[in-house]
């Protein structure tokens, strides 16, 4: 099965003869007539194509342009989230963008109304059921952590299958909203024999608003067990600056060639057996085996292109400006902007949509009716 995961073959966002990303570079030179999408391959694990919608105005995008495949996770308890998210993007580029939005099942209907209702019926997007089989063995739920495990909050460690044609990706949380143009993300310069590009902790130029007094959350040592030996003998400096995996841009062709993935599974596997993850974890349960395999062995987005902690107490030092400036911001933190209680919700509204079904709603607006009553 692991065979399977890290492999490049697979359906690819076909239809309507839309090229694949991963096919970007054949398309720079002089340019041959596309060849013919590639057979669905079933075989794959995890990966159920459920639509590709290819419909974007044409006036607005250029066929010509580079595709750019935008991965987000989208659970039913936060499909707004991907929603304002997806709106921001698309509304902030004149870039060639396909979402591939990662869902479990009996998601998919919700959203293709929502979407299909709404000014974001012109977007170009797959929706891929996350198969949760890939997680057994992978993942137990911790009674100390105080909440259920999340499927999806792992679609990320499996980027390769979710898009198995593409090249190059941007994996994105659900709690952000995009000031910025895309392409730019896009362009990031990943150095020779790296895989991912992350917004680092210490260097990120929100983090150093809420640095002080914040103990070992920026640091490996806040999510690594430094007494157990296997942590131990990786020799990692427990000061190490961590990074914050809710917004990144992977190069595919190195995630295969290194088996990420796999990587990623075999400490899944071994904090399973071994509880190597720190009992006070600073941050998501996602992060502590990206740092382990992203060790050293990463690049750097711009700091303006993950301004977080808007979900924290902490995002409410920033000011109006610094928050106008930002390309990315992000609600990491147990506030989430379709809650009661975050900062620059306003900035966030902006671009929700409302849901046409009327399942999902801004939880706030439940407390100000029933205060009315």
């Amino acid at each position: 099965e692991t065979q399977r995961l890290g492999g490049g073959s697979g359906p690819g966002a076909c239809g309507a003869g839309a090229e694949l990303a991963g096919r970007a570079s054949a398309r720079a030179a002089a340019a041959p007539p596309p060849p013919p999408p590639p057979a669905a391959d079933s075989g794959i694990v995890g990966l159920q194509p459920i639509d590709f919608i290819p419909n974007a105005p044409r006036h607005l995008v250029d066929e010509r342009q580079e595709e750019i495949p935008v991965v987000i996770a989208a659970s039913e308890d936060r499909l707004g989230g991907a929603i304002a998210a997806i709106n921001s993007i698309q509304h902030n580029t004149h870039s060639n963008v396909i979402f591939y939005i990662v869902t479990l099942n009996g998601t998919g209907d919700h959203l293709r109304s929502w979407l299909s209702s709404s000014t974001l019926k012109s977007i170009r997007y797959k929706i891929v059921n996350f198969d949760t089989k890939l997680l057994e063995g992978k993942v137990k739920e911790d009674p100390d952590q105080g909440e259920a495990i999340k499927p999806l909050t792992f679609a990320r460690f499996y980027l390769p299958i979710l898009v198995p044609s593409a090249k190059k990706v941007i994996y994105m949380d659900d709690d952000v909203i995009v000031q910025g143009d895309i392409l730019a993300l896009y362009n990031t310069p990943l150095k020779p024999g790296h895989a991912a590009a992350f917004s680092e902790d210490c260097d990120s130029t929100s983090t150093k608003v809420v640095i002080r007094g914040a103990g070992n959350q920026y640091n490996y040592i806040g999510y690594l067990d430094y007494k157990k030996e296997r942590i131990r003998k990786l020799s990692m400096k427990a000061s190490t600056c961590s990074f914050n995996p809710g917004v990144f841009v992977a190069n595919l062709t190195e995630w295969k060639r290194q088996n990420i993935t796999n990587q990623l599974e075999k400490w899944m596997k071994l904090n399973m057996e071994e509880g190597l993850y720190s009992r006070t974890l600073a941050g998501s349960i996602t992060t502590p085996p990206l740092l382990i395999v992203f060790y050293q062995q990463h690049s750097t987005i711009d700091p303006m292109w993950n301004v977080r902690h808007l979900g924290s107490s902490a995002g409410k030092r920033y000011s109006p400006h610094f928050v106008k400036a930002a390309k990315l911001l992000h609600w990491n933190g147990h506030f989430k902007p379709w809650g009661r209680t975050a900062s620059y919700i306003d900035i966030w509204e902006k671009w929700y949509i409302p849901d046409p079904t009327g399942k999902f709603s801004l939880i706030r607006r439940h407390m100000e009716l029933s205060n009315i009553k």
